[in-house]
C-alpha cells in the first residue's frame, strides 16, 4: 500500500570537505534512526519507508556528496562519503541511533560504527556491497582506463521534467518492479533545474556515479567489520552466480554471502526474491526491521 509521508524539514550543513543537505522528520525526543541512501540516489528514496515507520520516530535522511541537493565535490571514493556522514551525525550530537544504509549506505554505516561505537543502538545494513576480501584487488574495473568508460557514465543525463524520467523508466527492469511512488520519489528528487537553460539535469550525473563505483576499490571496510561492536542485521537480496558478469545488472545482490559472520554479532537475512534495490520493492519490509531487529522477513 502506498502511504503518504510526513513532509520533512530540509536542513544544510557546511562540512569540512563537502556541504551536505539532509532531511528530518518526527519529534526531537523521539528514538533517532539514521538513513543513508544507495550509490546514484538520494534522501527522498527514503520517503515510502519512512511512511511506514512509528511517527513517533526522530529520523534523519542525508544527501551524500554528489547526490541529491549536496555538493558535488572530489574525491568520490567510499571512506570520503563515510567521513562526511559521520561529521555531519557528530555535529548533530547523535547517540543511541538505528543506523540504517542501503547499499553504499550500507557500508558507509559500518565504516562510522566501527569508528563512534557509541553513537549507535544497532544496524540495519540492505545489501551493503561489502564483497568478498578477495574482490578488492582492483581488477573489477581494470578494462575500464577511467569512469568516463564505465556504461554509466553514458547515462542519460538531461530532461524535460521528472515526469519524462518517470516514463521513461517506469516499465523498464529493474524499475518496473519498483512500487510506482517510490520511482516517482526518485525521479521527482533526482534532477535538478539546470543553471544554464530550461529543463532538468540528474542530481548524481552518470559521471559521478562511475566514479563512485570505481572508487569502491579504495576501502579498508574489512579491517574494521570485528570493530562493530553493535548488533548487526544484513538484508541480502539473490547473490550473483559465477556466470554473472554483467556489471550493469544492480539486480543482484553484490553483498559477500559470508559478511554477517564476520562482524561480532549480525545476522543474516536472505531475500531471494527481491532484488538489490530492497527498499524501493518493500519498504514496508525495511520499516519492519528497522522497528524490531528481531523481525522476520515473512
Amino acid at each position: 500500500m502506498t502511504q503518504t509521508p510526513a513532509i520533512p524539514v530540509q536542513h544544510e550543513f557546511s562540512g569540512t570537505k563537502a556541504r551536505l543537505c539532509y532531511f528530518e522528520w518526527g519529534p526531537a525526543d523521539g528514538q533517532v534512526v539514521f538513513l543513508v541512501h544507495a550509490t546514484g540516489f538520494h534522501a527522498r528514496c527514503w520517503d515510502q519507508v519512512v511512511a511506514a515507520l512509528p511517527d513517533d520516530l526522530h529520523i534523519y535522511a542525508v544527501d551524500m556528496r554528489g547526490h541529491g541537493r549536496s555538493e558535488r565535490v572530489e574525491p568520490y571514493q567510499w571512506d570520503s562519503f563515510s567521513g562526511d556522514v559521520a561529521e555531519l551525525m557528530v555535529h548533530l550530537g547523535l547517540e543511541d541511533v538505528i543506523g540504517v544504509g542501503h547499499s553504499m549506505g550500507g557500508h558507509c554505516m559500518v565504516q562510522i560504527a566501527a569508528k563512534y561505537p557509541q553513537m549507535f543502538q544497532r544496524l540495519l545494513l540492505i545489501d551493503p556491497v561489502i564483497l568478498p576480501p578477495e574482490a578488492y584487488s582492483g581488477e573489477r574495473y581494470s578494462a575500464l582506463n577511467g569512469p568516463e568508460d564505465h556504461p554509466v557514465a553514458k547515462r542519460k543525463g538531461h530532461w524535460r521534467n521528472w515526469q519524462e524520467m518517470f516514463d521513461r523508466f517506469k516499465d523498464r527492469k529493474p524499475f518496473s518492479l519498483w512500487r510506482p511512488q517510490v520511482l516517482e520519489d526518485y525521479c521527482r528528487y533526482g534532477v535538478l533545474p539546470l543553471a544554464d537553460g530550461e529543463g532538468f539535469e540528474l542530481a548524481c550525473p552518470g559521471l559521478v556515479e562511475a566514479s563512485i563505483y570505481l572508487g569502491n576499490t579504495q576501502t579498508d571496510v574489512h579491517q574494521l567489520l570485528g570493530e562493530v561492536s553493535v548488533p548487526v542485521v544484513i538484508l541480502r537480496a539473490r547473490s550473483r552466480s559465477a556466470d554473472d558478469h554483467d556489471i550493469m545488472d544492480f539486480s543482484l545482490s553484490p553483498t559477500w554471502s559470508e559478511l554477517a559472520v564476520q562482524f561480532p554479532d549480525a545476522r543474516d537475512v536472505y531475500l531471494p526474491h527481491l532484488t538489490h534495490f530492497i527498499p524501493m520493492q518493500e519498504p514496508e519490509l525495511v520499516a519492519r526491521f528497522i522497528v524490531d531487529k528481531d523481525a522476520e522477513a515473512g
